[in-house]
């Protein structure tokens, strides 16, 4: 028989979703990434750094093959990929935490297709940017789960996941320059 971890998820989330009732405007927060240095070194690797920069944590990445890269760290598709993972399986966790689902396994994997002619410039029909974008969850939860919960569960964690929302919707992103 598999026993639930306590958690403190509720307890974590309940008095935010409070003060956000009343408050909207401190439920809106930034998240942020950073490269820096990479000037010194070849075009084809760098460092990101994910985070505020007193938590940020450095990130190594290097660029795909197909574009001239030498593939030999994970490249910024890569990193897209492990972005919408992280956040539908963060996601998924926390909402079967307030379920009171169990699971006992859970992985979710993410690919992205890609014409990288379009970059290249080799064929300006070709836009520039992932054609298409997959994510297959395998999960298992404990024996006695009612399968439908888990579709609930499932339909809520695709709802609920900002990073997923955000690539369905699409976003305006605005770009400055400081040239010194």
């Amino acid at each position: 028989m598999i026993t639930k971890t306590i958690s403190n998820v509720r307890e974590r989330q309940s008095h935010l979703q409070a003060c956000y009732r009343v408050n909207a405007e401190k439920a809106l927060i930034t998240d942020q990434a950073r490269t820096s240095g990479g000037v010194d070194t070849d075009p084809f690797h760098g460092t990101v750094h994910a985070g505020k920069p007193d938590t940020s944590v450095p990130l190594h990445f290097g660029i795909h093959a197909a574009v001239g890269g030498y593939h030999d760290a994970p490249n910024p598709g890569d990193m897209l990929c492990a972005a919408l993972a992280a956040c539908m399986d963060s996601t998924l966790r926390i909402i079967a935490d307030r379920m009171g689902i169990v699971i006992v396994s859970l992985e979710v994997a993410v690919e992205a297709e890609i014409d990288v002619r379009g970059t290249l410039v080799v064929d300006r029909n070709v836009p520039v940017g992932f054609r298409q974008m997959r994510s297959r969850i395998d999960i298992q939860a404990a024996e006695d789960s009612d399968p439908g919960l888990l579709q609930k569960l499932v339909a809520a964690a695709e709802y609920s996941c900002v990073n997923l929302q955000t690539l369905r919707s699409g976003v305006v992103v605005e770009t400055s320059v400081n040239i010194g």
